[in-house]
């Protein structure tokens, strides 16, 4: 009987790290309004049907406020990753919870789609080669519709943020960067500027690469992101790998007038880096973006 308990403990202790990553399970104070987490299904003609698993947050007092509409702050995953990482292992509902109840942000409509349908398979956030696999139009057509339609939004790319984590901040800028006028803030959190040459997703295609590389991208984009009046928010740890393309990234901006802020943070590429940047992202997005 012990050695039954003792496994029973082993398991849930290991499925318990594998949530939060040895961080504490998120929860607000008593005195701060929770926000509220649903999670719904997308069906997109980009993926053939496929209907995508994307978790939603409500700010507080979205359910009593019926007659007020919110802007949307878009958030992609890294890789390996899902959705759910942003609640459990970067805390964003309770993050975002308690800033609003301290006033230090207003409310805001957080999404989370997946972006694969299988935990290991890499489709980088792009428009694969492969028929059904155009994640990028399913997260800039499809998952935006959608959302538009089933909640409170303020349809307007004023009011649209794209936020994502290491490949998820690679896409964020990617997707952005070919839909400029859709999005007016990006953020990217260590993410990659250069395409990862993987042929599942680009089939060896150098004009391809080059096409889903912001680092090239941007030069072809810079007009219309400087007449949209997009905003690029970025950073990364000092000790990353990728901080070189961030930083040469950050000199591409300024020298194209595309307005933006870049900074450096102590750390690497870890959740320990994006959880401690997570409210500064978040009070970032509510500056940004147009509440109505």
């Amino acid at each position: 009987m012990l050695a039954v308990t003792g496994m029973a403990g082993v398991v849930r202790y290991g499925v318990t790290f594998w949530l939060y990553r040895g961080y504490p399970a998120p929860m607000v104070a008593p005195s701060v309004a929770p926000a509220r987490v649903e999670t719904i299904s997308v069906v997109s003609r980009a993926l053939g049907g496929y209907r995508d698993a994307v978790d939603v947050v409500l700010p507080p007092g979205y359910a009593s406020d019926t007659a007020r509409h919110y802007p949307v702050l878009y958030l992609l995953h890294g890789f390996p990753g899902r959705p759910s990482d942003f609640l459990t292992v970067g805390d964003i509902a309770a993050i975002d919870a308690t800033l609003v109840a301290a006033g230090k942000m207003q409310p805001v409509i957080l999404v989370m789609p997946s972006g694969t349908r299988a935990y290991f398979a890499d489709e980088e956030w792009a428009d694969g080669v492969v028929s059904g696999n155009q994640w990028e139009t399913f997260v800039a057509r499809d998952l935006v519709t959608a959302i538009d339609e089933r909640y409170r939004t303020i349809r307007a790319a004023g009011a649209r943020g794209l936020a994502g984590y290491s490949e998820g901040g690679y896409g964020a800028l990617n997707i952005g960067l070919h839909h400029p006028g859709e999005f007016g803030l990006l953020e990217s959190w260590s993410g990659y500027m250069t395409a990862d040459n993987i042929p599942a997703v680009f089939g060896r295609n150098p004009a391809l690469l080059r096409y889903n590389s912001p680092a090239d991208q941007v030069v072809v984009a810079a007009p219309r992101l400087r007449a949209a009046r997009t905003y690029i928010w970025f950073y990364c740890g000092a000790s990353d790998e990728l901080a070189g393309q961030d930083r040469d990234f950050n000199a591409e901006l300024a020298d194209l007038g595309i307005a933006h802020h870049f900074f450096e943070l102590p750390g690497t590429h870890t959740w320990r880096l994006w959880r401690s940047a997570m409210p500064q992202a978040l009070i970032t997005a509510s500056e940004r973006l147009s509440h109505g």
